[in-house]
């Protein structure tokens, strides 16, 4: 069918937020301009018969062609990295604008943007990832970014990035005022020197020891200060990867109170604990990410977070590292913990793997699927016409083959990154056509889009 600005889509199982139903989708000038059963059309006919369409996924948690705090790029380009999205069925993406130190804000958006523009395959819009609040013009600068529709910001509390509270709440204060979404990296960086310290000294440098290094009582009591925050200011805030249990109740405890936060988790501490780490020589390093993941009763508090709404959302954090020099191992062919990159691949694997574990094998209702993977993020993050397939959306639609499973291999995924992190998990239910805004660009499994096709997504206040 290729490329088309109008057709209907006939015989699909929709699935969204409101059930499972058969029904017709018309797309015309790439937007959804009708649903219903047995739409009387003309138009060409795309048949689905058998098939799930849900929205195109939403990713709002991504690294695409950014430098690391440690000043190392990741493996992926704006092209490779969409893609590898595509193929997995997500359709908009957020990355970060990433400040370096002494960096205006503006010149760092312009150069992202650039890169975007050139290699993007779906739509994108960017957190600014802010690391330098003293650089001159940076109030103004920021509120005039937020109002050109660039509503989110990032801060760390961790890493050689992080900013103390003082400049945390300086631009909470902002972002409040402005109407725009502050993100959080939340780790307590005195209690990781500490353990990361105390391990190192007794010779544990294996990427084992990196779990113990990032112990769960440095994400709560940070999670816990950033809800504080965000409640004594009335500013918006998002937890970015919830891992654990205490986490999850300091998060609990401040929306019980009312205060405006938000949270997500990632499939990795849903399909991994951190026993996954504890690998021959230096194996472990593939799935090292921070924080890391945890124990399995985590991993039960955070589906259960899922299904009763304390949890709104799940991204892929996508950190994709290469597993040689270039990567994990940039710093020299034996580092220890602290030296490898943190971070793997999830673009291309979220999708399916959460189609597998909510639709196929029932872990929470099945309208939760489309939920949290595209209509939640789309709502919290202000994406116009994205994660819903009604009228006046655009028509970013995937297309699910429910019967069709599939075994992961060592790297058969389509981005740069040479590994793929769930290896030998099968999944059941595969994305065999993924459209943007009406053009196909996945046919039956194979890529039919360009570097450039991707736009950038000017955002509403949240």
């Amino acid at each position: 069918m290729g490329q088309s600005s109008a057709f209907v889509i006939r015989g699909a199982e929709i699935l969204d937020s409101a059930g499972r139903r058969r029904a017709d989708i018309r797309v015309e000038h790439g937007r959804i301009a009708e649903v219903g059963e047995k739409i009387t059309s003309d138009l060409p006919t795309h048949h689905a018969d058998g098939l799930i369409a849900t929205p195109g996924g939403v990713d709002p948690h991504a690294h695409i062609e950014q430098r690391s705090g440690m000043g190392l790029w990741n493996a992926d380009t704006f092209e490779t990295a969409t893609r590898s999205a595509a193929m997995g069925g997500t359709t908009s993406v957020i990355s970060f604008a990433a400040q370096g130190k002494g960096e205006r804000l503006q010149d760092v958006v312009a150069d992202y943007a650039a890169r975007a523009d050139r290699g993007a395959m779906i739509d994108y819009a960017f957190h600014l990832s802010l690391s330098d609040p003293d650089v001159p013009h940076f109030e103004a600068d920021l509120k005039a970014l937020i109002a050109e529709g660039h509503r989110s910001v990032k801060v760390f509390t961790t890493y050689n990035i992080a900013l103390d509270d003082v400049q945390i709440a300086r631009i909470l204060e902002v972002t409040a005022s402005a109407g725009a979404l502050t993100c959080v990296h939340a780790e307590d960086d005195g209690i990781l020197q500490e353990a990361r310290n105390s391990l190192l000294s007794q010779g544990k440098t294996a990427p084992k020891y990196h779990a113990e290094a990032r112990p769960r009582a440095a994400e709560a009591e940070a999670v816990t200060r950033i809800c504080a925050m965000a409640e004594r200011l009335s500013a918006p805030v998002m937890i970015f990867h919830v891992t654990c249990v205490e986490a999850l109740e300091a998060v609990r405890a401040a929306r019980d109170r009312g205060a405006p936060v938000s949270a997500e988790t990632c499939p990795h501490y849903l399909f991994q604990t951190a026993d996954i780490l504890n690998k021959p020589g230096l194996e472990g390093a593939k799935w090292m990410c921070s924080p890391p993941q945890r124990a399995k009763t985590d991993q039960l508090a955070l589906w259960e977070a899922l299904g009763d709404g304390a949890l709104d959302l799940i991204s892929s954090d996508h950190a994709p590292y290469r597993f040689d020099e270039t990567g994990k191992f940039s710093a020299g062919p034996n580092p220890p913990f602290p030296d490898i990159a943190n971070g793997q691949p999830g673009l291309e694997t979220r999708m399916p793997l959460l189609f597998d574990a909510i639709i196929s094998q029932g872990t929470l209702p099945e309208t939760t699927f489309p939920h949290l993977t595209a209509q939640r993020a789309a709502e919290v993050y202000g994406l116009p016409g994205k994660g819903q397939l009604t009228p006046g959306a655009d028509a970013d639609i995937v297309l699910w083959d429910p019967s069709r499973s599939y075994t992961y291999g060592a790297n058969d995924l389509h981005d740069n990154v040479g590994y793929n992190p769930h290896e030998g998990r099968t999944v059941t239910g595969w994305p065999v056509d993924v459209f943007l805004r009406g053009n196909r660009i996945v046919s039956d499994g194979a890529l039919t889009t360009e570097p450039g096709q991707g736009r950038w997504i000017k955002r509403s206040q949240t």
